[in-house]
């Protein structure tokens, strides 16, 4: 029913003997009237349909009169009472039955509207709260426990609103706050502080006068449930639009903590509740614009709580933790500790030449999509993590392997839906003559399969590699590996390995704009062959990563690799593709780097990206090799294809098709080395600028006619880049290439402040 001004004030006159003046206000989801006296008097008037039981509109009462007997009364609106003696007025129109109440006026300005509030006036809030809290510490009322969309104790509900979120960023960084929510405090709700609480302390529900909190209002969101969520509540709201939302939660934490002392488990969990409660925000936004809502209402904070979100997956939680407790006065969380004890043991009892990157080690305790968090709160943009390739603990990676890995998981010897699933959905990416699949579980195993079927399909065991290639750990693939063979502590070349000159555009002797320059590079490996052949033998494989990795970063040059096949293959060769660190998209142009160079291998050995840091890799081969290979001798593998990595495996891809993801690697990829070649023609150091996608090099040296390597320089550049935050590393036969292959969801954003910094890094020098 649509209640008139003039049927408010006939409402008011009848049951509270109130001549008044009615003007309608915005409501969300009940009536609402401003009532004014002559006399200047206001009150607010509302009006509650049947959605709204008596029993909580009782609470609503209850509460307020319990507040009313303490020092805070001023605070609260009191309810005027009816010529019944009643706080609440029962009303039926068109045969539905209404509630009203009239509740006083609190003066002061809305918290939204309130500029450049102060440090003071967020301590104040949290105090304000504090205090309310305490009073509220023996107030019972059993409407009170329900279950509530609004309630941040609820928030893994909303998982189930993550799908109307149209944006894969946005639904990306929701899935991840609302994965960590289940991790790190459903699990513990049971063990806090429960209460009966206000539960939206949002801006348009509290008042302030200067400094201080005169007023806070609408308690139609209250619940029974864990006290620190209407503290977290308070501080979501109070961070919206803030440069520093942290410091602005701090001030507010102190305020309340002075006011009613929390614990150390409530301060540790309040970084992912504010989270959890923005995701509450965004899904319900999301859900209420698919149902094609036109309320206002439904949107008030949607762009802010995005803002928010994103400003807080790039704060440490460990910082979070470390800022609330030092406000409370609690035990801090990060040291001066120099991981002197840690080294030691790690001298002790690892492997000594267990390489640990940089010159100031760092300790990573956490992982976001393109972000890693330290134990000294810093947080760091990842450019070098490609195994984790759909971004570290993916929201939907990581469920469904727990989901997997909470029912089943073991070797291969069942039948078992999921690796066949896995296999025809793998394979499906590829040429159809790449149809069967062997699941292990490294690139290296992978590389050491492939060279091992080769040999067996071509009865022959010499291998072609390039120069500077690196293939592995295994003792196959170390062999075919001249970065590791020939390198420190190499045992050098073995007689079967043959290696072929580096397809290099900038240092090798074919250069940019030479047409035919792949053509001339295949020519090596074509004297390889026409070598052997004098001594009665022939190529068992030509490898070949699609990109070069470890070689420089380097794309091949057009028509090499279709050369370079027809020459193995007349020879009776295996042409293997190695795209261990170049597949599943991250080039942009094609999901293969093969693609590239449009050529089908006979076989194609997939790793690290391949299960998103899950240990998993595979070996796909055409049938006749697979057919060749099925000789009478069994081939098992204890790990190889179990459950879980299968799982692993399915949902990587998934989100690569779901997210768009290999279009969003051109987008950002190109945008990337825009900026880079921008700094090239800046600064005379960077001389060579390449790749595809998010595979990108760019290569530093000292002179650009001697093509001396800037070794000390790019040393030192990476270092400056970790210490503002991003974490980037060398590659390349010289160690002189900037090596940038960082998860799928680095974004634009990522690359700007990438390109900005490496800017100042390169001034310095």
């Amino acid at each position: 029913m649509n209640f008139s001004e003039e049927t408010i004030e006939q409402l008011a006159k009848d049951h509270y003997g109130l001549t008044t003046t009615a003007k309608s206000l915005n409501g969300y989801d009940e009536l609402n009237f401003l009532l004014s006296t002559d006399t200047n008097e206001k009150y607010i008037l509302k009006i509650s349909n049947e959605d709204h039981p008596l029993p909580f509109l009782d609470a609503q009462v209850k509460i307020i009169q319990h507040l009313s007997k303490s020092s805070l009364a001023n605070e609260f609106q009191q309810f005027c009472i009816n010529k019944q003696g009643d706080a609440l007025t029962k009303i039926e129109a068109d045969s539905k039955i209404y509630y009203v109440r009239i509740l006083n006026f609190l003066e002061g300005t809305f918290w939204v509207e309130k500029e450049n509030r102060s440090k003071e006036l967020f301590y104040n809030l949290g105090s304000f709260l504090g205090n309310m809290d305490y009073e509220l510490r023996d107030f019972s009322h059993l409407a009170m426990h329900r279950r509530y969309t609004w309630d941040v104790s609820c928030a893994s509900e909303t998982n189930d609103n993550l799908k109307y979120i149209l944006d894969h960023e946005k639904r990306r960084i929701a899935g991840y706050f609302l994965l960590q929510f289940d991790s790190e405090v459903l699990p513990l709700i049971h063990t806090l502080r429960h209460a009966y609480i206000h539960n939206d302390a949002n801006d348009y529900n509290i008042l302030v006068q200067e400094n201080q909190i005169s007023g806070l209002i609408d308690f139609g969101d209250m619940v029974y449930t864990v006290l620190i969520n209407n503290l977290a509540i308070a501080c979501t709201y109070a961070m919206l639009g803030e440069k520093d939302p942290l410091a602005v939660a701090a001030s507010i934490v102190e305020g309340y903590h002075k006011s009613y002392a929390l614990t150390e488990q409530e301060v540790d969990l309040l970084y992912y509740l504010i989270a959890a409660r923005l995701c509450i925000s965004v899904t319900q936004s999301a859900y209420n614009a698919s149902l094609d809502s036109n309320n206002e209402h439904h949107f008030l904070t949607e762009k802010p709580a995005w803002e928010l979100l994103n400003q807080l997956i790039r704060i440490n939680p460990i910082k979070a933790q470390d800022t609330f407790r030092k406000a409370c006065g609690f035990k801090a969380l990060i040291t001066d500790e120099n991981y002197t004890d840690i080294l030691e043991s790690r001298e002790k009892n690892i492997g000594r030449n267990l390489s640990i990157g940089y010159k100031d080690k760092l300790k990573i305790t956490k992982g976001a999509l393109q972000y890693l968090y330290d134990d000294k709160g810093r947080t760091f943009v990842d450019c070098v993590n490609n195994p984790s390739h759909v971004g570290h603990c993916h929201p939907v990676v990581v469920r469904r392997m727990q989901k997997q890995i909470a029912s089943l998981n073991t070797n291969t010897r069942y039948l078992n839906d999921t690796i066949i699933e896995y296999a025809e959905k793998l394979t499906a990416t590829l040429p159809p003559a790449l149809s069967v699949c062997y699941f292990v579980n490294s690139g290296s195993e992978a590389n050491d399969l492939a060279i091992r079927m080769s040999r067996h399909f071509t009865k022959q065991k010499d291998i072609i590699v390039l120069d500077h290639a690196y293939h592995g750990t295994s003792t196959v693939a170390m062999e075919m590996s001249p970065y590791k063979f020939d390198g420190k502590g190499g045992f050098g070349k073995m007689p079967w390995i043959h290696k072929a000159i580096n397809p290099d555009l900038y240092r090798g002797p074919y250069k940019y704009g030479d047409g035919e320059a792949g053509e001339k590079y295949a020519v090596d490996v074509q004297r390889i062959i026409q070598d052997l052949k004098k001594v009665d033998k022939a190529p068992a494989v030509f490898i070949c990563e699609t990109l070069l990795g470890v070689g420089g970063q380097i794309p091949l040059p057009k028509n090499y690799l279709k050369t370079v096949y027809e020459h193995v293959r007349a020879a009776g060769g295996i042409c293997i593709a190695d795209e261990v660190q170049v597949g599943f998209g991250r080039i942009g142009d094609h999901f293969w780097g093969f693609e590239l160079q449009d050529v089908v291998p006979d076989i194609v050995v997939l790793g690290k990206p391949i299960g998103n840091g899950h240990p998993l890799a595979a070996v796909i081969v055409t049938n006749e090799i697979a057919n060749a290979f099925n000789n009478g001798m069994e081939y098992f593998n204890t790990f190889g294809g179990n459950p879980v990595s299968m799982t692993a495996g399915l949902a990587v891809l998934d989100v690569l098709q779901d997210e768009e993801m290999q279009q969003h690697a051109l987008e950002v990829g190109n945008h990337l080395l825009n900026g880079l070649r921008k700094l090239m023609a800046k600064y005379p150091i960077i001389s060579d600028v390449r790749g595809h996608g998010l595979f990108i090099g760019a290569e530093m040296v000292k002179d650009h006619l001697t093509m001396e390597p800037a070794v000390a320089e790019i040393d030192i550049v990476v270092e400056k880049m970790k210490e503002k935050g991003f974490l980037l590393s060398t590659d390349g036969p010289l160690h002189n290439v900037l090596k940038i292959k960082p998860p799928m969801p680095f974004n634009k954003q990522n690359a700007d402040e990438m390109i900005e910094l490496l800017d100042i890094a390169l001034s310095e020098l």
